[in-house]
């Protein structure tokens, strides 16, 4: 199926969506919280590069990202449709990823990135490992 309207009037559309925060998501990874007695984390705070957590006392910032949209490649589903916009956004959160990543480590951050699937139950052990350090 063809997009109906051109490029420039897609992207006025899309720039106009905006997350409301992945809410299935970060309620999972606060149950492993509480769950493993990890406490000292904030939702929702406003910085540049929107973590999805932080730890302010241990500069540690967190991001949950879903596989599709920021290119991990877990399930190996492209859609048919439109292959080349959904290849090019997928391609530039990325890039983003990457960009907001080097802005918190340049402020001497830790930055932790989660994938969706990690949060699955068969995950746990490496979502277990990559969230160590908020235990030390």
């Amino acid at each position: 199926m063809t997009d109906i309207f051109d490029d420039k009037k897609r992207s006025e559309i899309m720039s106009k969506v905006h997350s409301k925060n992945n809410k299935s998501t970060e309620l999972k990874l606060i149950d492993v919280f509480k769950e493993n007695g990890i406490v000292g984390w904030r939702r929702n705070y406003s910085v540049k590069g929107h973590p999805d957590f932080v730890f302010l006392d241990k500069k540690i910032a967190i991001f949950v990202d879903g596989c599709f949209w920021h290119g991990h490649d877990c399930r190996n589903t492209r859609p048919s449709d439109n292959a080349d916009y959904w290849t090019k956004k997928r391609e530039r959160n990325i890039k983003h990823d990457k960009e907001i990543t080097e802005l918190f480590e340049q402020r001497g951050w830790t930055v932790i990135r989660i994938w969706e699937c990690e949060l699955k139950k068969k995950n746990r052990e490496l979502l277990l490992e990559k969230l160590r350090v908020l235990q030390e």
